[in-house]
């Protein structure tokens, strides 16, 4: 927020360089120097080299720095290079202390006193964890940041009140809730009786439990959830969904009523697998799977599940049945309100750096589909209120989704379940083509490519359990040269699923290497005419999106990754069909509207302020590797191309451009001001990484 130092004032004032756009014809060149070597523009390209004219070029720096090597730059622009010392490594002990003495000190002042200005507004009082010493904090607090409060720029109330690092420029009125606060923008908010449920392991799972039994999977060993069968059957004003449908909540207040139900056995007694079926079993139900008039539907519904409990002349459970008074009411899957996903610009779910803030920064340039990061089904199941964070949902998110990531069949069911019933989205998708080790490692992702039953099931179980439509994304396989997403992609259909998103890298090749596009094509003219198959990788011009669709007219819609992170204007390039020549200022514009947002979404104290700093300088480790159109001999940028050692039009553009994190941090102290003393910074992503045979 604020207008940048006088340094970068006089920068905007210079100005720029005119620099005639490239034609988007390979024109031959005057041969350019790279390593010192004569090349031309034709052998630039075919070295991945970005072909920057001659004029803009300059020699390599002696030692240049990497974005490997930045990650112990100094913490900002005015301290000093590290002299050579070692610091020494603080133990736990003195971390916790640390940690201690940080909770009584008065700048942590209470969230109700900072709001209010008043002691007694605290409803804990004494017992408060927090400082009730306003003069002291008012003593103690930083220097106000220049700008203004992104509260009071949206016209609302700051929530944040004494401690908001604008408080120079708060209009007089009513401090509200932050809760109360971000509701009017802000959906898909956890609530804390739910969180309670989750946490005492009250919550309990009819549709998915049902399903899990039918399948033959249902098993406590990966979620901290109770069999039903242990249960008794709870009071109907213990539900807290709408109209009594869906998750049931217990009430354990009340200790003698039929309502306070407790496990018969304590939690984590049972630590079986689910339980596999016999060969023979799946071959029966699958030869039951059949097309109903030309749709699909899963083949475990509720209809389904009434006929087998009628042949079993068993009694119906509540494990069998969700407590519905009606059954016609339900929605058969067939009659689902599907997503049509063609020709829409679909923004990627992003670890990280797709954040609420930076999916509304590519929604004011176009997005149409819009997706949270992935989150991991047994953190949600367990109430991690991180973990919810990532499902949140702007009201300008008009067409929205969550991803989610699960191991097995009853962690993927009860999360939709529970998701489906608690937030207002659109559709979820299952992520199994994430080739993180950590996800890999555990079971889900690209792992599950490599276990096609559980897949099956999970997928099964995830569309019986949920009334919005369940997508479903892949890579095409696990080990390079052995790609089986195409042998998949009609199972995938008849297991439930709406839509499948394939990535067209494998799970070893990361993000190494170009997209395979040719098999994305394959797996598109494979799947059934009525799955939505869309594809993933590389896209980052408009003649990208172009080709794809022009090569294969069956694809639904691309999913655009990190052509949006590099520059996430690209949607508007694609709907308008152009190379936007886009300028240092109104990308710097760009990185305001994002830190505005950021404050917004984190927080505009001391906190919010340094958490926006962290993911705006995670999203600067991308933005660098965008070169201008007007410094290219041959338009478009591809993304694998690598840039020789170039200056830009202007000092602002040249900065933008720098691999070093210590010009990330300087751009961020642009807008959030000067670093904190112990300021430390370190990409977290690999994207080019690749995985050996032996982890393949």
């Amino acid at each position: 927020m604020g207008e940048p130092p006088e340094l970068t004032q006089a920068v905007m004032d210079e100005s720029e360089t005119e620099a005639g756009k490239s034609e988007n014809t390979q024109t031959q060149s005057p041969p350019a120097r790279f390593n010192g070597m004569q090349l031309s523009t034709e052998e630039l390209i075919s070295k991945s080299i970005a072909p920057v004219k001659k004029e803009f070029l300059r020699p390599p720096p002696t030692s240049r720095s990497t974005t490997s090597d930045s990650k112990d730059d100094y913490a900002n622009s005015e301290a000093p290079r590290s002299s050579g010392m070692i610091q020494e490594k603080k133990s736990k002990r003195q971390l916790k202390r640390e940690r201690h003495e940080k909770l009584k000190s008065a700048l942590n002042l209470c969230p109700s006193v900072a709001r209010t200005g008043e002691i007694s507004s605290c409803i804990y009082a004494d017992k408060c964890r927090f400082s009730h010493d306003l003069e002291a904090y008012k003593s103690q607090r930083p220097a106000d940041l220049e700008g203004e409060c992104p509260f009071t720029y949206a016209q609302k109330p700051c929530p944040y009140g004494v401690t908001c690092r604008f408080y120079g420029t708060h209009k007089d009125a009513t401090n509200e809730n932050l809760d109360a606060l971000k509701e009017g923008s802000e959906i898909n908010m956890l609530k804390k009786d739910v969180q309670r449920l989750l946490w005492k392991n009250n919550m309990k799972f009819p549709k998915s439990n049902a399903v899990l039994k039918q399948l033959g999977v249902e098993g406590r060993g990966h979620t901290r959830v109770k069999d039903s069968e242990e249960e008794e059957s709870i009071v109907p004003d213990g539900s807290h969904c709408s109209e009594d449908k869906g998750c049931e909540k217990y009430d354990s207040s009340d200790k003698h009523g039929a309502s306070a139900v407790l496990p018969e056995e304590p939690l984590g007694s049972d630590d079986r697998r689910p339980l596999k079926k016999s060969k023979s079993d799946i071959d029966e139900r699958n030869s039951s799977n059949d097309l109903n008039n030309g749709c699909h539907c899963t083949s475990v519904t509720v209809e389904g599940l009434v006929k087998d409990s009628t042949k079993d002349e068993s009694p119906i459970t509540n494990d069998q049945l969700p407590p519905e008074t009606d059954a016609s009411l339900k929605f058969h899957p067939r009659e689902r309100k599907l997503i049509d996903f063609r020709g829409k610009l679909y923004l990627a779910p992003l670890t990280t750096v797709g954040n609420l803030p930076f999916r509304r920064v590519c929604k004011d340039f176009g997005a149409d589909v819009t997706c949270g990061e992935m989150a991991m089904c047994t953190n949600l199941l367990e109430g991690q209120a991180s973990e919810w964070a990532l499902l949140r949902r702007h009201k300008s998110e008009n067409l929205f989704g969550v991803q989610i990531c699960g191991a097995y069949p009853d962690t993927v069911a009860r999360a939709v379940e529970l998701i489906d019933q608690e937030c207002s989205l659109d559709f979820i998708d299952i992520n199994m083509g994430c080739p993180i080790d950590m996800v890999v490692n555990k079971g889900a992702g690209s792992a599950l490519l490599t276990k096609p039953l559980r897949m099956k099931n999970a997928i099964q179980a995830a569309c019986a359990s949920a009334e919005k439509p369940i997508t479903v994304k892949v890579r095409t396989g696990y080990i390079e040269g052995r790609n089986r997403a195409d042998s998949l992609i009609s199972q995938i259909y008849e297991w439930g699923a709406s839509a499948v998103t394939v990535h067209g890298r494998s799970r070893q090749q990361r993000y190494s290497k170009l997209a395979d596009w040719e098999y994305i094509n394959t797996c598109v003219k494979k799947a059934p005419a009525s799955l939505q198959v869309l594809g993933n990788g590389d896209v980052f011009s408009y003649l990208d999106w172009n080709k794809h669709f022009s090569d294969c007219p069956e694809l639904s819609s691309c999913m655009i990754a990190r052509g949006a992170l590099v520059k996430p204007w690209l949607f508007t390039e694609i709907k308008e069909q152009r190379h936007w020549d886009i300028s240092s200022g109104e990308r710097l514009d760009i990185l305001k509207d994002y830190v505005r947002f950021g404050l917004e979404h984190w927080g505009s104290d001391s906190k919010g302020v340094e958490t926006t700093r962290h993911f705006l300088l995670q999203w600067l480790s991308y933005t660098f590797r965008y070169i201008p159109v007007g410094l290219l001999e041959v338009v478009p940028q591809q993304i694998n191309w690598r840039p020789p050692s170039y200056y830009c039009r202007n000092d602002l553009e040249t900065l933008m451009a720098s691999e070093s994190a210590a010009d990330w941090i300087r751009i961020s102290e642009m807008l959030l001001g000067k670093v904190p003393l112990d300021f430390k910074f370190a990409p977290k992503h690999k994207s080019n990484a690749y995985d050996s045979a032996e982890n393949g």
